[in-house]
């Protein structure tokens, strides 16, 4: 029996790809990345639409964000990437810069996703 509760960064990526979040992001040059379209992004073109935060299983210092993103041009996708000791500090600097008006926390997934 699987455990609600051990939900990986991969359940949730393929949830919201099913929801048409299907681009990924990267950080490259001090701006975000469109994998599919190799566009260029900066804070104020990005809308975070919800992130998730996780806590390795065996590791609890092995830490990840998902961030799920809009962008200006109608991009959908999601951005994974390392939280704590391992992050991106200039990544999070990037992500500070995003309009505090471009951070939602909606609740895009079914619940029985969640």
């Amino acid at each position: 029996m699987e455990n609600e509760y051990a939900k990986h960064e991969t359940n949730y990526i393929n949830s919201y790809e099913n929801l048409g979040y299907t681009d990924s992001y990267r950080f490259v040059n001090n701006q975000l990345r469109s994998t599919k379209t190799d566009t260029n992004y900066t804070p104020k073109e990005i809308t975070i639409i919800k992130e998730h935060r996780y806590e390795g299983m065996s590791n609890p210092s092995d830490m990840s964000m998902l961030y799920v993103i809009e962008t200006a041009d109608g991009g959908k996708g999601t951005l994974l990437t390392g939280y704590g000791p391992s992050a991106n500090t200039e990544l999070y600097e990037f992500l500070d810069k995003i309009p505090e008006e471009n951070i939602k926390d909606e609740n895009v997934l079914p619940p029985d996703a969640e």
